[in-house]
């Protein structure tokens, strides 16, 4: 089963949690909620990561548990120049190969969204529309869940599609200024609540495209795959909805 925290997902997390958590105190203890914030998200994960993983055990994946065997190698010396280039080859370049052939096709349609308009309106702004009443339930909005949805090749560029959505830029935006970001997000509707659901989904989520590509070359198989995908996804969905719902029914 996919862990739901991906470390792609971690500057994403610390940003909403300085922004959104992190605002309501000042100097040290600033800094000191934000990261506890964050922590706590981390531990929600590996706790719902035992408790998917252990209904899994009794419902699909239940059955007489299968011998594993591992035969190990003769120990030799290590040749580092041999383990550096087959680092290079056999990890690096093909992580980044499988990366590249799903980033770039996705890139090309991320631009044709936000630059390609109908009746005045861009394409990215019509798909926000159309989700955003589902959206409004799990407490974001539509440009929100766009952004997630044309995020899959990876967790990194969400924030920065999510600021190119609300700052029309025609082009991913990347700003390393919090408090730019911060004053971007709450003008265009972002409140407590909503910085605590998109951390929550950030968490749970779908993986990105190569954790999705490398699940199917594992497992050879579309019906694991899919249910990689849907699984955390429909957690997070519950969750977003409950966490939405208990505040609406306080405040």
């Amino acid at each position: 089963m996919h862990l739901f925290l991906a470390t792609g997902r971690f500057p994403f997390l610390i940003t909403i949690a300085t922004i959104f958590i992190g605002l309501y105190f000042t100097g040290i203890l600033s800094s000191i909620i934000s990261t506890l914030a964050v922590i706590f998200i981390i531990v929600l994960g590996i706790i719902l990561t035992l408790f998917i993983s252990k209904i899994l055990s009794k419902t699909l994946l239940k059955g007489a548990p299968s011998s594993f065997i591992l035969e190990l190698p003769p120990y030799r010396k290590p040749q580092i120049s041999k383990i550096i280039v087959r680092s290079l080859f056999d990890r690096t370049l093909f992580v980044l190969a499988r990366a590249v052939s799903v980033a770039a096709p996705i890139g090309i349609v991320i631009w044709l969204f936000a630059n390609i308009s109908f009746d005045g309106i861009n394409i990215l702004s019509h798909v926000a529309m159309f989700l955003d009443p589902f959206a409004k339930i799990l407490g974001l909005d539509g440009y929100i869940l766009t952004a997630f949805i044309l995020g899959i090749p990876a967790n990194e560029i969400v924030l920065p599609i999510i600021l190119m959505a609300y700052m029309s830029t025609g082009s991913l935006v990347d700003l390393s200024d919090t408090f730019q970001i911060k004053e971007i997000l709450i003008s265009n509707g972002w409140t407590f609540i909503t910085g605590i659901n998109v951390m929550l989904f950030t968490l749970l989520h779908f993986p990105c495209s190569t954790t999705l590509i490398t699940i199917y070359k594992e497992t050879k198989s579309f019906k694991w795959t899919f249910l990689s995908f849907l699984l955390p996804t429909v957690c997070g969905i519950v969750i977003c909805f409950i966490s939405n719902g208990i505040w609406n029914l306080i405040f």
